[in-house]
């Protein structure tokens, strides 16, 4: 089997809106539809194959074809995401793996977002704008005067932002991004707007927790060299129009369509892609191409390390494209 299509588990979350329905094709009754796991082991909402079993289930039975790097990690090390933000999400933290294994019984989170569409001055929040004490944050957080000392950085298509874990954020209204991040579920909130969740209550909030995590500087400068991000967990490329690649034996390879139409062909197979798709390669199933007019998130696993470069601009283009780093 050269090329997996696969189905997404979605999320209804309250912030959630409907692009990614009528945007980008994904098949899902839920009203918000929030998140679309396009590539997910996680037990909290796993990809499926056209069989109807999970990915889960297939690297489990074939663990060769996530590839040799894949070999060091416990679990499956990624977790990919569309995600439609109608409305602010909570202003969340994601901890480091030390403390969520104590704490929470499973990794941390480090991500990054690709910004697939946005309304005209939308905006995230990003760490902070200088640095403050953790007294000064827990005593913001009380006063809700936390947004006066975030880092508002406004968006556009096609940027990216590497979150690293104990990095204070939030997806603002009226941005659509795809979001590659480490295999984890744990979220700390620490702002939410006084929203209500189903259940007619105030949404849970985990100040402790985020006050031990959280990193209260500015983002930290990365110089990523040709890729959008890479870490221990990922590495990921953005291509526009046709190309070629390989998935060798080191990693299976994810393809997301993110805008346009074309072809994939691997392994003597030829399917019809389009927007909003999401295929897996496996390991070692060799030279692969797209064509047409895709525009395509092309996430790997990779055995290097995050480079920090004190020096490296924070915003710089590279093929056409924004990167916040």
């Amino acid at each position: 089997m050269a090329i997996i299509k696969l189905t997404p588990s979605c999320k209804d979350y309250l912030w959630g809106g409907s692009r990614l329905r009528t945007d980008f094709g994904v098949q899902s009754d839920l009203d918000p539809l929030a998140e679309a796991w396009v590539l997910s082991c996680h037990p909290d909402g796993p990809s499926y194959l056209p069989d109807g079993t999970t990915l889960a289930d297939y690297a489990a039975a074939h663990p060769e074809a996530l590839g040799t790097d894949c070999a060091k990690f416990e679990q499956f090390p990624v977790l990919i995401k569309f995600i439609d933000a109608r409305n602010d999400l909570s202003i969340q933290v994601h901890p480091f793996n030390e403390y969520a294994l104590k704490n929470e019984h499973q990794y941390g989170k480090t991500e990054m977002w690709y910004v697939l569409d946005c309304e005209p001055n939308a905006f995230l929040y990003y760490g902070f704008d200088h640095e403050i004490s953790k007294k000064e944050f827990a005593e913001r957080i009380k006063n809700n005067t936390l947004t006066e000392v975030l880092n508002a950085v406004p968006v556009h298509k096609g940027d990216c932002f590497f979150i690293p874990s104990g990095t204070l954020h939030a997806i603002g209204k009226g941005i659509v991004v795809a979001e590659v991040q480490q295999n984890s579920n744990v979220t700390y909130r620490v702002y939410d707007y006084g929203r209500v969740g189903a259940d007619g209550k105030p949404r849970a909030l985990h100040v402790e927790k985020a006050l031990d995590v959280t990193l209260c500087t500015p983002p930290v400068k990365h110089d990523f060299g040709e890729h959008l991000a890479q870490c221990e967990y990922f590495t990921v490329d953005a291509r526009n129009g046709a190309f070629e690649g390989v998935a060798d034996e080191k990693s299976f390879v994810s393809l997301l369509i993110t805008d346009g139409e074309g072809t994939l062909t691997s392994g003597g197979e030829t399917v019809a892609v389009k927007k909003g798709e999401s295929y897996f390669l496996p390991a070692a199933s060799g030279p692969y191409a797209v064509t047409g007019t895709c525009q395509t998130l092309v996430p790997t696993v990779s055995r290097n390390r995050l480079k920090r470069f004190r020096d490296s601009p924070y915003c710089r283009k590279q093929c056409g494209l924004s990167f916040f780093v």
